[in-house]
């Protein structure tokens, strides 16, 4: 696979504090990867230094081959922070076009963009005025305008309801399924779930775990709880083979009332993985 982003050995340190020790991390082209961890876990420096915005102090970081911290190099980089001021007097379609330029595309570029993420209706109007959901838009808009080989946003739905979160959601997957390549950082494990390919987690500067949502930290081969209503209550015995289970209860019972089987979530796996777990 195209490994547009490679990070290997990253470690980085603000004075005595070690922000992140070790840390290896490849998203390949088309593919989602979200940066999960609590708050001090490293994600924000990771991504600083990803973008360019920090100097490598130890390891390595290329984005498309290039060193993001060069100019030649973010113009391969879409970013979309956390919140975003907007100037009082400029109007969406002048944001988006002044992306456009800044990243040496014509002023034309701007149009599609704007329509993508249906914008264009609202590209005479100040960005100031515009609502949240709205003003999501418009950063992801100016992140997009360059056709960057990554895309990384910096939680994007943070403060957001639950209709505005699904909304965004739907644009990113549609952007993922087209093959934009996407690095997340969240504190939402359902956004992680609902839009990563895979998943890394970091805990105290270092990579705990990595792989597909549904398989992290061995998820899907790891301990089931098999739950019947017996005869004094409910009975509940966990496994690792509730198939072989079920079949030896029913040859003993006859019948298992209320049957349900469950298996670790991905908030249960994130919780043990961080140290957080029961």
């Amino acid at each position: 696979m195209d490994r547009i982003l490679r990070a290997h050995g990253l470690g980085h340190s603000y004075g005595r504090t070690r922000a992140l020790d070790g840390v290896d991390l490849e998203v390949g082209r088309g593919e989602c990867v979200a940066l999960l961890g609590p708050n001090g876990a490293g994600k924000t420096t990771l991504v600083n230094l990803v973008i360019g915005l920090l100097r490598v102090q130890q390891g390595r970081v290329l984005v498309a081959g290039g060193d993001p911290r060069q100019a030649t190099t973010r113009r391969h980089l879409g970013v979309m922070q956390q919140s975003m001021d907007f100037p009082p007097t400029l109007k969406v379609a002048e944001l988006v076009t002044g992306a456009a330029v800044r990243g040496g595309k014509k002023r034309s570029a701007a149009g599609p963009v704007l329509a993508q993420l249906d914008l264009t209706e609202l590209s005479g109007r100040r960005a100031a005025r515009l609502s949240g959901g709205q003003k999501q838009r418009l950063q992801l808009a100016m992140a997009l305008v360059n056709k960057p080989d990554l895309l990384v946003l910096d939680e994007p739905t943070a403060g957001f309801d639950p209709e505005v979160r699904r909304q965004f959601w739907q644009l990113i997957r549609a952007l993922a399924d087209g093959g934009t390549t996407i690095l997340l950082t969240t504190h939402y494990l359902d956004e992680a779930e609902a839009l990563a390919d895979r998943v890394t987690v970091l805990s105290g500067g270092t990579v705990v775990a990595q792989g597909p949502p549904a398989t992290l930290g061995g998820r899907r081969r790891g301990t089931a709880m098999v739950r019947w209503s017996g005869t004094t209550g409910t009975e509940e015995r966990e496994t690792d083979t509730p198939a072989r289970l079920i079949g030896e209860l029913f040859a003993i019972e006859g019948e298992l009332p209320g049957l349900t089987v469950t298996r670790p979530s991905l908030e249960d796996t994130y919780l043990e993985l961080i140290g957080q777990g029961a």
